[in-house]
């Protein structure tokens, strides 16, 4: 007996040892500190399938699935929280055909799976198949479900097949007429969902607060505020609703009277204060909210941090950090990414380096820092480091390779993604026309179309601009058609790219014709049609057009002045292009780049005031190009002026010494004016200085 005892006490000491563990590893997940978590979870001796449920939620939860699912398929013994634990994770983070597998090989199904599935089908928009997944639910289908579909319905639109199967529940609850109620108000459909928040028999706090956020997204803040008065004893809920809605609209003052009138604030209410303040970049109003809340949580130090980060104010950020009474990975992301802002980067890796568990964030976050600084090579490390890529941070290397020139490399991570999204395609085919392969842009734009994916304002843009470089009007015209159908046709970015693919095929009245249908013109639709008159050789239209935009109160920029410079140029107007860029800094507080200055020296090369030009050129507050010193190269063979030729190669030599073109151009110049011993030197130099010159590059006389 007593040995049957001591058993017993062991077994039951065991037992509470399991409990304990379990305790602190919920604690640990909550609180987000996955990776101690992780440690509980492999130290304990003995776990049970709460244990495992526990670790699994926790993985999900932090965006591990794959970890999750090894862990899952690595469990013994398992329940229906265990299988739904797994289906959820798959759902939230848009695995459909993951969490349809589970769900059909769940060997007891509960309630709470067949709601799960339906959700997961309504999330990813495919309600056909969510109506299908509840029609073939056993027995009573719960309220749960069916409330899901009616979300569902309501929310794409679908409003008559929400009240449709609202009317076929056999018992719909207060929950069943808001699930449809939110469905309008998510959707847009104010005017309906008064009418139908007027015929619900019973309404509770949910359903006034449905509303009055429904007024809030929509924008209606006077409807939003007029609805508020109504509410019988409006709750913190109440409150903070109408709060947001001031705050996103930029009515800070009235946000802040409304937030000191609250009759009692919860975190939520002081967060989307002080959010209000720094979205603002009213940091000392915001530091002050900060300094006077009663409770901070997490969500209140990365407002405060982040908001002192993209203010430039990195220390106070810093100290604040320091300050931070508990880890917290969000924090740490918004400071590293105040950094990158900055170019500070081995600051931001410091950071990064620190952090015990990074989530998906913070390793996009610092992916991308490098990727925006040129670092490709350690983008490329890092992202092999990231336990589980993702889809944004495959885009962001895409993006970078294609930047950096390396479109093998990016099309190469293209090709291996299991998933693509609407910028993966972008990525890769704006990749493709920014790197002159416009073949290979439009032949993935038709593998897009037959992977199903929809196109947006951005894939047509790259589109265009591909036609337009392969001067395929016929093909730009589809796309025009294919811009008009999709609803795409007024976006400004899509008007801009017909202009300029209209224009660079030759046509330019359909150009003009654009550019007069566009609702909304912006300074890039100017520069895009004085572009398209340059090009053309019409260079009195662009300067008309010029001086309309000024009428407009639209201020000319860099490439507005590249391109007008451009026009008189080729339309040798040369009294106009000088005007023109005397006026730049003077009138319009634009400085002369290298760009200008080599539409100038080309102006004033093409009218033979080759002496002119090379003052301008010699006189640049700018270290002038080896692209500016060949173009007065080739324009001195133009107007045969050989002694300025000597000037010119000479800079041009020292900037690029071992250029070929460069010394035959030369020589061709000496040549032409009968200076055969000069001709002859200077294809000597090609071999001085150990130049190959390529194949089929002559250097005849």
């Amino acid at each position: 007996m007593a040995a049957a005892g001591a058993a017993k006490a062991t077994g039951s000491a065991a037992l509470s040892a399991v409990y304990r563990n379990n305790q602190e590893l919920n604690r640990l997940a909550r609180s987000g500190q996955l990776a101690a978590a992780r440690r509980v979870f492999d130290s304990m001796p003995r776990r049970n399938t709460v244990t495992y449920n526990a670790m699994l939620s926790a993985l999900a939860r932090n965006g591990r699935i794959d970890e999750a699912r090894a862990l899952f398929d690595g469990m013994t013994r398992r329940n229906a929280v265990s299988w739904n634990a797994m289906i959820a994770a798959c759902s939230n983070h848009g695995r459909v055909a993951d969490a349809r597998s589970l769900f059909d090989e769940m060997p007891g199904r509960d309630d709470f799976s067949w709601t799960l599935m339906v959700s997961c089908y309504v999330r990813a928009g495919d309600l056909e198949l969510a109506r299908d997944v509840l029609d073939r639910m056993p027995g009573d289908k719960c309220t749960a479900c069916y409330n899901a579909m009616i979300s569902g319905y309501a929310k794409n639109g679908r409003f008559d097949d929400a009240v449709k199967l609202l009317k076929e529940m056999p018992a719909p609850d207060l929950l069943s007429w808001n699930s449809a109620l939110a469905g309008l108000t998510q959707s847009g459909e104010m005017v309906r969902a008064v009418q139908f928040f007027d015929e619900m028999a019973e309404k509770d706090k949910w359903s006034w607060n449905l509303m009055l956020e429904g007024f809030v997204r929509a924008g209606d803040l006077d409807g939003a505020s007029t609805f508020f008065a109504k509410i019988e004893s409006p709750n913190v809920i109440s409150w903070a609703t109408l709060l947001n809605g001031y705050c996103r609209a930029g009515r800070i003052d009235d946000a802040r009277e409304l937030f000191d009138r609250m009759p009692e604030r919860n975190i939520v209410a002081w967060n989307v204060m002080l959010e209000g303040y720094v979205r603002r970049s009213r940091m000392e109003e915001a530091c002050k909210l900060f300094e006077d809340m009663p409770d901070k949580d997490s969500v209140a130090w990365t407002t405060i941090i982040s908001g002192l980060a993209r203010a430039g104010k990195l220390q106070e950020a810093k100290d604040l950090l320091d300050k931070m009474p508990f880890n917290c990975v969000a924090a740490k992301t918004a400071l590293m990414h105040g950094y990158l802002q900055s170019k500070m980067v081995a600051d931001a890796r410091q950071i990064f380096d620190g952090i015990e568990v990074p989530d998906a964030v913070c390793w996009n976050t610092m992916i991308s820092g490098y990727v925006q600084c040129g670092m490709l090579e350690e983008a490329m490390l890092l992202f092999q480091r990231m336990p589980n890529k993702d889809i944004v941070s495959r885009n962001t290397m895409i993006a970078g390779y294609a930047q950096g020139g390396q479109m093998r490399k990016a099309a190469g991570i293209f090709r291996r993604m299991n998933r693509r999204n609407t910028v993966s395609w972008n990525s890769v085919i704006s990749g493709f026309v920014q790197n002159g392969l416009s073949v290979d842009a439009l032949h993935h734009f038709m593998l897009m179309r037959r992977d199903t994916e929809r196109a947006d304002w951005s894939t047509y843009a790259s589109c265009l601009s591909a036609c337009a470089n392969l001067s395929a009007l016929e093909v730009g015209r589809q796309f025009h058609s294919l811009l008009f159908r999709s609803g795409h046709i007024n976006d400004s970015f899509a008007g801009n790219a017909l202009i300029s693919a209209y224009a660079k095929c030759g046509r330019i009245l359909e150009a003009k014709q654009i550019f007069d249908e566009m609702a909304g013109k912006d300074i890039v639709s100017w520069n895009a049609l004085i572009d398209g008159y340059a090009s053309n050789g019409h260079g009195t239209e662009a300067i008309s057009l010029f001086r309309e935009m000024e009428t407009k109160n639209i201020r000319p920029d860099e490439v507005t002045f590249v391109s007008i410079l451009s026009a008189c140029s080729r339309a040798g107007l040369i009294d106009e292009g000088l005007k023109f860029f005397n006026s730049m800094e003077k009138e319009y507080s634009v400085k002369p780049v290298a760009e200008h200055y080599a539409c100038m020296a080309d102006l004033l090369g093409r009218a033979g005031r080759l002496k002119e030009a090379f003052e301008l050129v010699e006189g640049m507050q700018i270290q002038p190009t080896a692209g500016l010193w060949g173009a007065l190269l080739g324009a001195c063979r133009l107007h045969k002026n050989d002694d300025l030729a000597r000037s010119a190669a000479d800079k041009l030599f020292k900037l690029e010494p071992r250029k070929t073109s460069n010394y035959v151009l030369l020589s061709n110049i000496s040549a032409e004016a009968g200076k055969w011993d000069e001709a002859e030197k200077a294809r000597a130099s090609i071999k001085e200085k150990g130049v190959h010159k390529p194949p089929g590059l002559a250097g005849s006389t």
